[in-house]
């Protein structure tokens, strides 16, 4: 444990701790904790320690992210985890973390996700029943098989089971259009489909499924941050920046913020555009600069901060 880039880095996330709560989406998720927790990560990792140091701005970027997404960095949770990417700090988000935000934002009530082998034997049941999934989990992967796919159930508030399958090649051919896996191939850069491709194929098969499950803006969020900012998106049409909506903010929208900005006391110049630069990590003078995802999320971050207030 390197105690100087320790003590720097203490420097980097200390002062965070009023932002932290102003945009946190969750509240069992504490700045006290986080920040002990994220300290915890760093003093056990020299290296994730200096790219912390190096990159400041990606450091306060990873932790309040951590506040604004609403998942923590709690290692016996391993739901979400701060690592080292392209010369910065990033949050990274388990499909455990995805799941547990499904539950948590009140999306669905149960969720499993598992992969699929070849002398596997997997069944569905019915539209609206849990699929059958039988298998020696004393076996190795060798006498299992290959990864033939993988599934998502989930138990919705009526009681009912949802199941989301893929099969293997679609799977990869996802994981072959990530700009981490052509980075990997083109110059050998290490990603996660490398170090950890169990995690990423469940990854992948939760997002899909996500897309089928009630609307929840904070589950949206995460599945965004992960396609966007933690890397694991798709390039489309050879450009090198993920494919996201870019719509400029609704009139309608803008006019909501305004009437709780009023309500609250609070203005667009001295509160809301500081945080909103902050959040989204580049600089917003205007409500006009800001795109309808972001001002639809920070619409929903005022209006839980008004309802707690009343």
């Amino acid at each position: 444990m390197n105690q100087q880039l320790v003590n720097q880095i203490f420097e980097i996330v200390n002062p965070l701790k009023v932002e932290f709560e102003q945009v946190c989406s969750e509240k069992s998720v504490t700045f006290k904790r986080e920040s002990e927790f994220a300290m915890q990560i760093f003093a056990n990792n020299d290296y994730l320690a200096g790219v912390a140091v190096q990159n400041p701005t990606s450091t306060r970027s990873a932790i309040m992210n951590v506040s604004a997404i609403g998942i923590t960095l709690n290692p016996a949770q391993k739901l979400a985890y701060l690592v080292p990417r392209k010369g910065a700090i990033c949050l990274d988000i388990s499909y455990m973390g995805l799941m547990h935000i499904a539950q948590q934002s009140g999306a669905i009530k149960w969720c499993q996700s598992a992969i699929v082998r070849k002398n596997d034997k997997f069944m569905r049941s019915g539209i609206d029943k849990a699929p059958r999934h039988d298998f020696n989990e004393f076996d190795t992967q060798e006498q299992r098989g290959d990864v033939v796919g993988a599934y998502t159930v989930i138990k919705t508030d009526e009681g009912d089971y949802l199941t989301h399958t893929m099969r293997a090649e679609d799977i990869f051919s996802i994981r072959d259009r990530s700009e981490a896996w052509k980075a990997y191939k083109t110059k050998g850069k290490s990603c996660p489909w490398v170090t950890d491709e169990e995690q990423m194929i469940l990854k992948t098969v939760v997002k899909q499924a996500a897309k089928y499950w009630p609307r929840r803006e904070r589950l949206d969020a995460a599945i965004d941050y992960v396609n966007t900012e933690g890397g694991e998106g798709i390039a489309f049409n050879n450009d090198s920046q993920q494919e996201r909506d870019v719509s400029p903010a609704s009139q309608e929208t803008i006019a909501r913020i305004n009437d709780l900005l009023l309500s609250m006391g609070k203005t667009w110049d001295d509160d809301m555009l500081p945080l909103c630069s902050n959040i989204f990590r580049r600089p917003i003078t205007s409500p006009s600069e800001m795109t309808e995802p972001e001002a639809v999320r920070a619409l929903d971050f005022l209006a839980k901060k008004a309802k707690a207030a009343a």
